[in-house]
């Protein structure tokens, strides 16, 4: 009787860890009632640990593996020095080398040199280059390269990109952000893409929404079905304002430039001709405006303007605006402005120093060769609206 009771325990042992191993196989996960508490486990790689082949059924409330472990589930801590696979889910602390999976929910934390992969859960998920979440995730993700969640209440930090689909909290990515739903704001390098975002959204180049209800801020173009304040060179505002305009100013430099924009913000981008000069006789602006005192005949305009004037070959001649102009509206698709200019210019040309007469300040030599000059002008024009 001894002997074939030792033989069926035997059997039952080789049933488990063909079980066991058919498990990790298959990425399945196992029942809690299967779990095994309260267990502190070491290994150098599955299936060569205390636990053996049964450690697919264990969870353990310390574990170290020195290349790779496997459990049902982490009630503390766990160190591996490739990875660490959970089947279940994890309460406590993660490190891994490389990688960390958990395939359901996270209550703690991950650490991990390459990739974490999980469920969602709560708490913050640390990765040299990847985070990537199945559920929801409440915590922040840092990763050098990027992060993916379906939905994410607190921050997202990548190298390179993020991903949620809902996010309330903030999205920041050295390239690009791209979320369904923000509550809060998105910083990117490059480029934010969002439906709805209840915040701003702040990119190096180009902002993308359907609804903003705070401020567009980016290096080149915003894009929205509807937004207020868009601050960048070219808005395109599908429930805002644009216009195309001629604009002449004292030194009789004549601009055509697109204004685009919501119902406050709007963004400057023109070329043009100078009458006076000989050489420097091509121009480009670039800066912002913002209108004030909206009524139905009359608004404030005031700018801020980047400018130029250059022959493409030798010398320059820089100038910085501020303007402010009344404007009247004599139709609903035309206004005529006009107004006062603050002027400074930077330049190293004798034609440049001298296309104005009356300065109020003067630097030359002080910095280096270029003549700089403070002075009053003005401008106006007419605006075509549409």
């Amino acid at each position: 009787m001894s002997f074939i009771s030792n033989t069926t325990k035997l059997r039952l042992t080789a049933a488990s860890a063909v079980a066991a191993a058919l498990l990790l196989t298959a990425g399945g996960s196992v029942k809690a009632q299967n779990q095994i508490p309260g267990k502190i486990h070491f290994g150098l790689v599955y299936p060569l640990s205390t636990n053996g082949t049964h450690a697919p059924l264990d969870t353990n409330n310390f574990s170290i593996n020195l290349i790779g472990g496997v459990s049902a589930a982490e009630r503390g801590l766990a160190f591996a020095g490739l990875s660490n696979v959970v089947l279940n889910d994890s309460k406590g602390l993660l490190f891994a080398g490389f990688s960390n999976h958990v395939k359901k929910e996270v209550d703690g934390a991950l650490f991990a040199g390459f990739a974490n992969t999980y469920g969602g859960g709560k708490g913050p998920a640390f990765a040299g280059f990847a985070n990537v979440a199945a559920g929801s995730v409440n915590g922040a993700q840092f990763a050098g390269f990027a992060n993916i969640a379906k939905e994410a209440q607190g921050a997202q930090v990548a190298g390179f990109i993020n991903v949620a689909k809902d996010l309330r909290g903030a999205q920041f990515a050295g390239f690009a952000n791209i979320a369904k739903e923000v509550s809060i704001s998105q910083f990117a390098g490059f480029v934010n893409v969002a439906k709805d975002v209840r915040g701003s959204q702040f990119a190096g180049f180009i902002n993308i929404a359907k609804k903003v209800s705070g401020a567009q801020v980016a290096g080149f173009m915003n894009i929205a079905e509807r937004s207020d304040c868009p601050i960048g060179i070219i808005n395109w505002i599908k429930k805002g304002e644009k216009s195309i305009g001629v604009t002449i100013d004292e030194n009789q430099t004549t601009m055509l430039s697109l204004r685009s924009g919501g119902k406050i913000m709007y963004g400057i981008l023109g070329a043009g001709y100078n009458f006076k000069n000989k050489d420097a006789i091509y121009g480009i602006e670039a800066g912002l405006g913002a209108h004030f005192f909206e009524s139905r005949y009359f608004r404030l305009n005031t700018e801020l303007i980047s400018s130029t004037l250059t022959d493409f070959e030798d010398g320059s001649y820089f100038k910085a605006s501020l303007r402010v102009m009344p404007a009247i509206k004599i139709a609903s698709f035309l206004e005529i402005f006009g107004g006062p200019t603050m002027n400074f210019i930077t330049t190293n040309t004798l034609e440049g120093e001298t296309l104005q007469k009356k300065y109020l300040k003067k630097w030359e030599g002080k910095w280096d060769e270029d003549f700089r000059g403070l002075y009053l002008g003005y401008t106006g024009g007419v605006h075509i609206l549409f």
